[in-house]
């Protein structure tokens, strides 16, 4: 059985439907801060905090079959990290923590966990591999980069196997329109900009218009979510195969400017997307690409679900029939574009 911690945000809720397909027996851990009940469709939960050490005591102890876990319950806002540091210390960090004690305890030897490109912070080259210096920029990536290196000791004292999957910009949403991206407050690209195309939000800001690329906008590498639970799957399979740990970068391997996006997202929904220019926001690389030549030739693992348009009609799918959302919006849900 696997353990899904933080199945129901958005990439968790895309993992349950991909084992469920898979008739891979799963079980939800979630406090349901963040996460929307109805994005579970039928997978069953149990409800506790990464923050409680009983609480993962106790679903290990009623589910003894549990042989792998995935980690997707990361508070990941880069602005809210940088404000509140205490908050991503003690649940992205002190929680991995309770996790992995309450694994050993449990004699569960088995993690894929939810990175970030975060760890990287200021590109040095493009596109980056797993070896590109890591000097995260934020609290948010200082907290996966220090989860990276306790699972490393982890394995050399406790022999517990972890594969570490970064992720640049998840994006899409599950071809039937069934789930979906939902935060709020929303400040993803590309559901930002269906949303302001709907008259749900303000005109889109382009924050720089000068930068040294095919445009002049911000380039960034956009992986379809479909595509990042796949690889999450692997992961589970090579682990319970009785492979060892390992580390690998997930991109689409080339990126999209800003402008790229709002025009697709024009094309695909055939409305215009309010937009205004801005100056720069202090940080941002003009360009962020991922290489995953590592999982390709390690596992054969490519995006299915490269191309751009494709990318936005799935998310256009689920937004067009969702246009509130889930409707069951939890309180203090945070989320950012890396």
């Amino acid at each position: 059985m696997i353990l899904v911690v933080g199945g129901a945000g958005y990439i968790g809720s895309h993992m349950l439907k991909l084992l469920r397909d898979e008739n891979e027996e799963h079980i939800v851990f979630d406090n349901f801060e963040q996460g929307h009940r109805d994005a579970l469709l039928g997978s069953p939960s149990f409800q506790g905090d990464l923050r409680n050490p009983n609480d993962l005591l106790r679903v290990f102890e009623k589910h003894p079959d549990i042989d792998v876990v995935m980690h997707f319950a990361a508070y990941i806002s880069v602005g809210e990290s940088v404000r509140e540091p205490s908050k991503y210390w003690h649940n992205n960090t002190a929680g991995v923590l309770n996790l992995v004690d309450a694994m050993r305890f449990a004699k569960v030897n088995k993690l894929v966990f939810s990175s970030t490109a975060a760890i990287f912070g200021e590109p040095q080259y493009v596109p980056i591999d797993e070896e590109h210096p890591k000097s995260p920029t934020s609290p948010y990536g200082q907290t996966k980069l220090a989860v990276e290196k306790m699972l490393s000791d982890f394995d050399r004292g406790y022999g517990l196997n972890a594969v570490c999957l970064r992720y640049f910009n998840a994006a899409g949403a599950d071809p039937s329109g069934q789930i979906g991206e939902d935060h709020e407050p929303e400040e993803h690209l590309i559901p930002v900009a269906i949303l302001a195309a709907l008259g749900k939000r303000p005109a889109m800001k382009v924050f720089g218009t000068d930068y040294d690329t095919v445009d002049g906008t911000c380039v960034r590498d956009y992986v379809h979510i479909l595509d990042l639970a796949k690889a999450h799957l692997l992961a589970v399979r090579h682990l319970r195969s009785g492979g060892e740990s390992r580390h690998y970068n997930l991109g689409n391997g080339k990126g999209f400017s800003v402008r790229q996006v709002l025009d697709t997202t024009e094309k695909v929904i055939g409305m215009p997307v309010p937009r205004e220019d801005g100056p720069r926001r202090p940080g941002d690389p003009a360009t962020l690409i991922a290489s995953s030549e590592k999982i390709s030739r390690d596992w054969g693992w490519k995006p299915e679900y490269p191309d751009l348009e494709t990318i936005v009609s799935h998310a256009w799918e689920w937004h067009r029939g969702h246009p509130e959302g889930y409707g069951d919006h939890p309180d203090d849900v945070v989320v950012s574009r890396k």
